[in-house]
């Protein structure tokens, strides 16, 4: 046959495109059949097969939805699941992954409790996460006192944890009155716990059951009460698959009874463990400072001289210097004679008296200099003062003044420069070259 043309895909690319159509076309559905092989890993997740009489269909539950199944899950029960269809791609197993699941017949009952249980975690009654005291003082346990649970914990705390103080208030942990007693016993706690701060802690424990054995612990009362609690509290209802609105509002939760002791107290034993290992830890390095300082000893005391040697080795080292300082002294005032000697040569030479006969006939050369400079300076001084004189007499008003010029000016003082700026009877003053003249307009001419 010849090769076809249409695209060849790979098996994973068919597996994808199946898984795709599925979640695509199908989506979410409620299925109801019987449960078979239901499995656990340690992964936490469950995965079981869902049948009926002619049919079965693969199913996984995941860990992040498997803590809010209560119901059981045992082979046999009939229960209804919701879930998206898909497939397991790596083995092409057709599925469902399963969302919620309820024992069949129960239906009303589960729905009423995933609201209450929506209603409550967004009003925050679900946000407790205070820490626990680790390890408690005394840890008060609301549980039966004829049940396994009590058993349990006493057990494990015993063999953990010994020194814990434990005090039991028996409390029906199953039917009408076990949610009511719960709340008044909680309530008694809290109240007493301020007279007797050594209390610190509560664990509100009980074993497994169906799910009409744990309803009270569903209780929208006691996870409120559980809520306000001013002291913490660990629940530890049912099996891990069990999860009550109670576990979800208590500050830690645990999976089992014992799991809750586990959780609470240390093991003793691990603490032994570790105190021995703290005890060798020491030891070792205790060992190890007394091996270095012991060396430490050995290199000082190797180093350590006798103070004769030491003084002996010190009046060496003074005589030296005392020998090295005598030199530097006689080389210091031998060089400081021969600086004097220099310097008495040189005064010898050059005695003071002749410099200052020498400096005092400097001296009158100058003086006479400086008077023949001054009069010279002011005799070209003086006819430069005649001459600016003359210029300024050539260009003076009272030389005009002196050649028979007047100037005229009016009251306010102004120059009368033209006929025109006067009038008839006006009064001016003339300037002469010598004195002033009072003077009347009879007339004005325009030459």
């Amino acid at each position: 046959m010849p090769p076809s043309t249409d695209p060849t895909l790979s098996v994973s690319d068919l597996n994808r495109l199946a898984r795709q159509a599925l979640e695509r076309d199908i989506g979410e559905v409620w299925v109801e059949g019987e449960l078979s092989g239901v499995s656990r890993p340690a992964s936490g997740h469950v995965y079981f097969t869902l049948k009926d009489a002619s049919a079965q269909l693969r199913c996984a539950l995941f860990r992040t939805r498997a803590r809010f199944v209560a119901a059981p899950m045992r082979d046999g029960d009939r229960v209804k699941v919701r879930g998206r269809v898909s497939l397991f791609e790596p083995r092409g197993d057709y599925q469902l992954i399963v969302e919620a699941l309820q024992a069949a017949g129960e239906g009303e009952l589960l729905a009423a409790l995933e609201r209450l249980k929506r209603r409550l975690a967004a009003e925050g009654v679900f946000a407790n996460a205070r820490p626990l005291p680790y390890p408690p003082r005394h840890l008060l346990v609301l549980s039966s006192a004829t049940g396994a649970a009590i058993r349990d914990v006493l057990a494990v705390l015993a063999a953990r944890w010994p020194l814990v103080d434990v005090t039991l208030i028996p409390v029906p942990v199953q039917g009408r009155e076990a949610a009511p007693g719960l709340i008044a016993a909680l309530g008694l706690l809290n109240r007493q716990s301020a007279l007797d701060p050594r209390r610190d802690a509560v664990l509100i424990t009980r074993g497994g059951g169906s799910l009409e054995d744990l309803w009270a612990f569903n209780d929208e009362h006691l996870a409120r009460a559980i809520f306000h609690s001013r002291l913490p509290v660990m629940s530890a209802v049912g099996h891990e698959v069990d999860t009550t609105l109670a576990d979800l509002a208590a500050d830690r939760r645990a999976p089992t009874p014992s799991a809750a002791a586990e959780q609470l107290v240390p093991d003793r034993r691990d603490l032994t463990q570790r105190l021995a290992a703290l005890e060798g830890r020491l030891q070792r390095a205790v060992q190890g400072r007394l091996d270095r300082e012991a060396q430490r000893l050995d290199h000082l005391r190797a180093r350590l001289r006798h103070p004769g040697e030491v003084l002996s080795r010190q009046r060496h080292t003074l005589a030296e210097l005392d020998a090295r300082l005598v030199r530097a002294l006689g080389q210091r005032l031998a060089a400081e004679r021969q600086r004097l000697a220099q310097l008495q040569r040189r005064l010898a030479a050059r005695p003071p008296q002749r410099e200052v006969e020498q400096a005092g006939m400097r001296l009158d050369a100058a003086r006479a200099r400086l008077d023949q400079a001054i009069q010279h300076a002011l005799a070209r001084q003086r006819d430069r003062l005649a001459g600016l004189a003359r210029e300024l007499q050539a260009v003076s008003p009272l030389a005009v003044l002196g050649r028979g010029y007047a100037i005229l000016q009016d009251d306010q003082g102004q120059v009368v420069r033209r006929a025109q700026d006067t009038h008839p009877g006006q009064a001016l003053s003339a300037r002469l070259g010598e004195g002033r003249l009072r003077v009347e307009v009879k007339r004005r001419l325009k030459k």
